[in-house]
């Protein structure tokens, strides 16, 4: 019922609505506020340069109650999209999530890449730290470890992920469906596009895509500007959501 917050699902945008590509095989591509900003800004920038349309939104009852805008535009904190082709979608979230309810809306996500099709989900993030060295960072089950490390992908030898992306990859080690995360060092305390950057440059290497990251490193202020309160509400509450730690 549109009226009532259910415990966590995906409401859809049918062609009816003037949405929703055939979406088929897809691999999906997450990002969740955290250190940077990186998940949402990388993801952000995919669903733009890839002409990615909306195709559902998650609703939760766990969710906050806020909205999101950008220079007055109104959007919904937590989207799905989708290529055209429907060879490609992106899952964004761009609010805070607690841990209330994050095992229901993990579940939800996975459920629905699972019934597009999708055998695997990436997750895009940032790494808190002082110093952003321009390199990506990579986990995931042991087929795709040697994979990585050939495009350029450092594997992390040791680490500590929480929140939904720690979940999605829990869970994914139970599906059939590859959990992958991507990872930069990104600023602790400011959205970080260079990072960002360095991400999407990573994706291109391991997904065989061509997205140019000109955009992210020519307009980092402006970029910065834009989400800054985003990455200050993200810094209060870092010891209470999702963290990547190496």
């Amino acid at each position: 019922m549109a009226g009532r917050f259910p415990e966590a699902e995906v409401f859809e945008i049918g062609p009816e609505g003037g949405g929703g590509p055939d979406i088929r095989n897809p691999t999906v591509f997450a990002g969740f506020v955290g250190a940077g900003l990186v998940g949402p800004l990388a993801v952000g920038y995919m669903i733009e340069k890839l002409g990615m349309r909306e195709v559902g939104y998650m609703r939760s009852s766990h969710l906050p109650p806020s909205t999101v805008f950008i220079r007055g535009r109104l959007r919904h904190p937590f989207r799905f999209c989708a290529s055209g082709d429907g060879s490609i979608c992106a899952v964004i979230c761009e609010v805070t999530l607690r841990m209330d309810g994050l095992y229901s809306m993990v579940s939800t996500i996975l459920d629905w890449a699972e019934s597009k099709g999708s055998t695997e989900i990436a997750i895009l993030d940032g790494v808190a730290s002082d110093d952003h060295d321009d390199r990506a960072y990579g986990a995931a089950e042991v087929d795709m470890c040697r994979v990585m490390e050939d495009r350029d992908i450092s594997m992390i030898p040791q680490g500590f992920i929480t929140g939904v992306p720690g979940g999605i990859l829990n869970e994914c080690l139970l599906r059939r469906i590859r959990g992958v995360t991507l990872l930069a060092k990104a600023n602790k305390s400011f959205p970080d596009p260079l990072a960002a950057a360095t991400i999407v440059e990573a994706v291109n290497r391991l997904y065989e895509l061509d997205i140019s990251t000109d955009g992210l490193r020519r307009e980092r202020d402006r970029i910065g500007d834009d989400f800054m309160d985003m990455s200050q509400k993200y810094a209060e509450h870092r010891k209470e959501l999702s963290g990547m730690y190496m």
